[in-house]
């Protein structure tokens, strides 16, 4: 076996490992150390001889690993002597490394790497790294950050976790309904980086998408009553299902109206929908609205062929339970389709009025497709030369600056 098959197994097991190693030992950052030993291990072990069954092997040496650790700290000698008494300490195989299981220990890994306690840098850094399974390169690479930055916000959460005394277990019902949030918006936060890169070459990070997908897929089987659990899940795989359209084969972006839609993937969208089903059982909140706003345009065989109506009421609503500048704007847009452009630059310049978002490179650009709609095409092609210049994805960049330069 060689690195990409231990980087396969450690992917697909990681969280389980984590989540089984922090229970015995108490201990998350001696946890999560004593795995990624194992893992080390694994790479210079198995290309000389592959064990039978490769997570059995890591959950054992990962469990020695940590019994080793606890045994050099004199404080902690009663802890060693509980697990070094463990008859399964020595074992190949583990009954918490089964496949097909998917238990507490696992949500409770995710509602650690997320806690309030934790800035969101660290919050989405500690997930990827012990839920997720990437190593500090990958998670460097997703998001264009120093590999040393990635690491010292790992090391970080976990010292603040360890110092706040974090225990590893599932917060009461109540409490863990409130803190639901913050896993979901972790996921959010990984999934939306990866359908749209903030920056650098690459409008997509598929690699990344789909981990948030894997993640919140995780987190369904895991609270399977949860609708917005549902939602989320539902509106990664409704926008993950437009990427084999979303880029040219060289790597530039393809804009809605211009996508070949029989390339959308169908079995994302039915999954999508699927999920979406069990988001709406008890009405929808803000991931099952934008859910709802992306199955709109999947059904729809055309842009001029979509229910921009209905897409602007879903809009409306998202507004009313979760308000926010974007969601103004995706207003705007929605409503230049159903209404015309007038109605929506009224809603633009009201944004640009409030200072609502400074910066963005998204106020400009849709200002300037609203302004060229009207025929003031030199203030259209001002406002999307200066969306270039505030947009930091090159990809993106190439397509303001290639309509600025058609506007005479």
């Amino acid at each position: 076996m060689g690195t990409a098959d231990v980087e396969a197994v450690w992917r697909i097991e990681s969280a389980r490992i984590v989540a089984a190693l922090t229970r015995f030992t108490g201990d998350f950052g001696l946890a999560e150390d004593a795995a990624q030993e194992a893992v080390a291990e694994a790479l210079v072990s198995w290309p000389l001889a592959a064990p039978a069954n490769p997570a059995g092997w890591l959950m054992a040496t990962a469990r020695r690993r940590a019994i080793d650790a606890i045994r050099r700290r004199a404080a902690l000698q009663d802890r060693y002597a509980l697990l070094a008494a463990d008859p399964a300490a020595d074992s190949p195989v583990d009954e918490e490394v089964d496949p097909d299981r998917i238990d507490d220990d696992v949500l409770a890994l995710m509602f650690i790497s997320c806690h309030p306690v934790l800035s969101p840098e660290a919050r989405v850094a500690l997930t990827l790294r012990v839920v997720g399974g990437l190593s500090s390169e990958e998670i460097a690479r997703a998001f264009l950050v120093p590999v040393p930055t990635v690491q010292a916000r790992i090391t970080r959460a976990k010292k603040t976790i360890a110092a706040a005394g974090v225990p590893f277990e599932l917060p009461p019902a109540g409490e863990r309904r409130e803190r639901l949030g913050g896993v979901l918006s972790v996921i959010y936060v990984i999934f939306t980086e990866g359908s749209t890169a903030t920056s650098g070459e690459r409008l997509l990070r598929r690699d990344v998408a789909y981990e948030a997908i894997r993640l919140a897929r995780t987190l369904a089987a895991l609270q399977p009553d949860e609708p917005e659990v549902h939602g989320l899940l539902a509106l990664c795989e409704l926008t993950a299902a437009r990427f084999p359209a979303r880029t040219a084969p060289d790597g530039s972006p393809i804009l809605l109206e211009d996508q070949d839609r029989r390339r959308w993937d169908i079995s994302a969208i039915r999954r999508g929908l699927a999920a979406l089903t069990k988001a709406s059982a008890r009405g929808l909140g803000p991931y099952g609205l934008q859910a709802a706003i992306a199955a709109t345009h999947a059904s729809a065989p055309a842009v001029e062929a979509t229910d921009w109506d209905r897409i602007v009421v879903l809009y409306e609503a998202l507004g009313r339970v979760a308000p926010s500048p974007v969601v103004e704007l995706n207003r705007a847009v929605a409503v230049a389709m159903a209404s015309g452009p007038a109605q929506a630059l009224a809603i633009v310049d009201e944004l640009i009025a409030s200072d609502r978002l400074p910066g963005s490179h998204l106020v400009p650009t849709v200002r300037g497709e609203l302004l060229a709609r009207l025929g003031r095409l030199p203030e259209a092609r001002a406002e999307l030369e200066l969306a270039a210049r505030l947009c930091t994805n090159q990809r993106e960049r190439s397509v303001l600056l290639r309509k600025a330069a058609t506007l005479a």
